[in-house]
C-alpha cells in the first residue's frame, strides 16, 4: 500500500512564515536605547516589544502583530518602508522584507554617476582580444576595452549602445541581420525604461534617436516590450569584414545600474580569426 503524497507546501504561506521569523529576529536584535526610546525596565525576552515597533513605524499594534504572525494581510510600500526604518534595516534587509511581503523591492543602489573602478576596467581588458563594454541602465557607454574601440569604431566621444545600433554604418551594413534583431533591441530598451519612469536619460536617448532614425521611431511607436536576452551582434568592419558576436550582458553586483556586455566570436564564423588579424594590425600600427 502506497502512502499518499505529501501536500505541496503553499508558497505564499511559506513566504509569510519566513516574514514572521525575519521580523521577530530583527526586532529581537534591538533595544529601546538603540532606537531612542527610554528603557522600560527588565524584560523577559530581549529586544523591542511589538508595541514599540508599531509606535516607531506609525502603524496599529494589532496590524503589526498580524503581520509578524504571518497572517495574510495587505501591506503597502509606505508601511514596509516605515517598518524597515523602525527596525533599522539596511539595503539588502529592506529588499528582503519587500520580497517576503510579496512586493517588488525598490531599485537597489544609486543611478547617479560614479567613477568606473579599476577592477571593472581590468575585467574589460581581460576579455581582450574580444570586445567588452560597460554601460549604464539607459545604455550609455561608460567604458570599453581596446578591442571594442577597434571593432565598433569608438573614438572617445560619448556613446549609447542603442544609438550605435541604429546609426553606426558598420551595423547598418549587415542589413538583414540588423533588421531581424532591431525589434528585439527596441523592445528590450522599452522594458529597461519601464523600470525607471522618472529617469530623463531614457527620454533623451529616445528623442535623439527618433529624430535620427525613422526605423527606430517606427519600432518605438509599436510599444513592444521584451526581456533582454543573449543576442547576435553582426557588423561589417572596414578592414576585417563581417564579424558576428554572441553578446551576453552581466550586471555588476555592487553597481546594479551598471552592465558589462561581453562579445564572444560566434562559432561557425571567421570572426575569431578576423579579430586576431585586427589585433595584429593594431599592434603593428605606428604609435
Amino acid at each position: 500500500m502506497t502512502s499518499p503524497e505529501a501536500t505541496p507546501a503553499d508558497p505564499s504561506q511559506q513566504r509569510r512564515e519566513a516574514l514572521r521569523d525575519f521580523l521577530r529576529d530583527r526586532r529581537g536584535r534591538l533595544t529601546p536605547e538603540d532606537v531612542g526610546m527610554p528603557p522600560a525596565g527588565r524584560r523577559r525576552t530581549p529586544g523591542l516589544r511589538r508595541e514599540e515597533v508599531a509606535v516607531l513605524a506609525g502603524v496599529g499594534v494589532s496590524w503589526y502583530t498580524w503581520l509578524e504572525q504571518g497572517r495574510d494581510i495587505t501591506v503597502s510600500t509606505e508601511v514596509l518602508d516605515a517598518i524597515a526604518s523602525a527596525l533599522r534595516l539596511d539595503g539588502p534587509e529592506r529588499t528582503h522584507l519587500y520580497l517576503l511581503a510579496g512586493l517588488n523591492p525598490p531599485p537597489a543602489g544609486s543611478a547617479s554617476p560614479a567613477e568606473v573602478t579599476p577592477e571593472i576596467r581590468q575585467l574589460l581588458d581581460a576579455w581582450a582580444p574580444r570586445p567588452a563594454v560597460l554601460r549604464d541602465r539607459s545604455w550609455n557607454v561608460l567604458a570599453y576595452n581596446d578591442a571594442a574601440r577597434t571593432v565598433f569604431g569608438f573614438d572617445g566621444t560619448a556613446r549609447n549602445c542603442l544609438v550605435t545600433y541604429f546609426t553606426n554604418p558598420r551595423y547598418l551594413a549587415m542589413q538583414d541581420v540588423w533588421a531581424a534583431g532591431a525589434p528585439a533591441v527596441v523592445a528590450a530598451y522599452r522594458a529597461d525604461a519601464g523600470h525607471a519612469p522618472g529617469d530623463p536619460s531614457f527620454a533623451r536617448v529616445v528623442d535623439e534617436l527618433s529624430a535620427a532614425s525613422p526605423a527606430f521611431a517606427d519600432l518605438w511607436a509599436s510599444h513592444d516590450v521584451g526581456a533582454p536576452a543573449q543576442a547576435v551582434n553582426a557588423l561589417r568592419h572596414p578592414e576585417a569584414g563581417e564579424l558576428f558576436f554572441d553578446a551576453t550582458t552581466l550586471t555588476v553586483a555592487d553597481h546594479p545600474y551598471w552592465h558589462v556586455v561581453l562579445y564572444n566570436p560566434r562559432p561557425g564564423t571567421e570572426t575569431e580569426a578576423r579579430l586576431a588579424g585586427l589585433r595584429h594590425l593594431r599592434l603593428a600600427a605606428p604609435a
